[in-house]
């Protein structure tokens, strides 16, 4: 494959230092970013910048892009770091990975998972990346099932919550029960809830004991999947 062309590596390299300024934008100034703000930090007019992103929207995107790879790079690394067989084990690293980015990247996290962005409406690139934590965190279950290491529960779903797992697990998680998604996806969903309460302020002055916390609600939401 031919080396990019000058132009083009300049190009990249403009849109890596735009990126980097948005970032720290997000930091100082939350999700509201002005691509004028941007701009007036490189020292560019402001009309330059939209040779590189068109619009403040598609800067965005690709910041939330480029976050949600970022965490899932992570929490993919800590589960390949693990037994596959210790399905628990695999759990509580893939979980842990998700906070420690999340604590060491608290803007892009806010991002992702904060209040939605005023009149910005993600459009479908962001969700192949979206999926990359939930993805690995089923296919912890996934493996459990196949290897006979996990039993699925019984499955006493509403008529509806059924109906729409069944068409969630065709489409994305073939094979895998409904009641084992639903708990999966309970899992998920209060991973992300601990991880927001503790970055967001909730838990300041009530639990000072963070590690032990994070731990044990993780561990809760592995008994209740029936993690071995």
């Amino acid at each position: 494959m031919p080396a990019p062309s000058i132009r083009a590596r300049v190009r990249a390299e403009m849109i890596h230092e735009i990126k980097a300024v948005a970032r720290r934008h997000l930091a100082s100034d939350g999700a509201n970013l002005s691509l004028r703000a941007v701009a007036r930090d490189m020292g560019m007019v402001s009309s330059a910048i939209y040779r590189y992103f068109p619009s403040r929207d598609e800067l965005l995107t690709a910041l939330i892009i480029e976050a949600y790879d970022a965490l899932g790079e992570a929490v993919e690394a800590a589960d390949a770091a693990c037994d596959r067989s210790d399905l628990r084990g695999r759990w509580h690293a893939a979980c842990r990975a998700a906070r420690a980015w999340a604590l060491a990247n608290p803007a892009e996290y806010a991002l992702l998972y904060g209040s939605p962005v005023p009149g910005y409406s993600a459009p479908d690139d962001t969700v192949a990346p979206a999926f990359r934590p939930p993805l690995t965190l089923v296919g912890i279950l996934r493996d459990g099932l196949a290897d006979g290491l996990l039993t699925p529960p019984a499955d006493e779903l509403p008529d509806e919550v059924h109906a729409d797992l069944a068409e969630l697990a065709a489409a994305v998680f073939p094979g895998l029960p409904e009641a084992l998604l639903a708990r999966g996806m309970a899992g998920w969903t209060q991973l992300f809830g601990v991880i927001s309460f503790e970055l967001f302020g909730r838990l300041n002055r009530t639990v000072p004991h963070r590690d032990a916390y994070f731990d044990h609600q993780t561990g809760l939401m592995a008994d209740l999947i029936g993690l071995p």
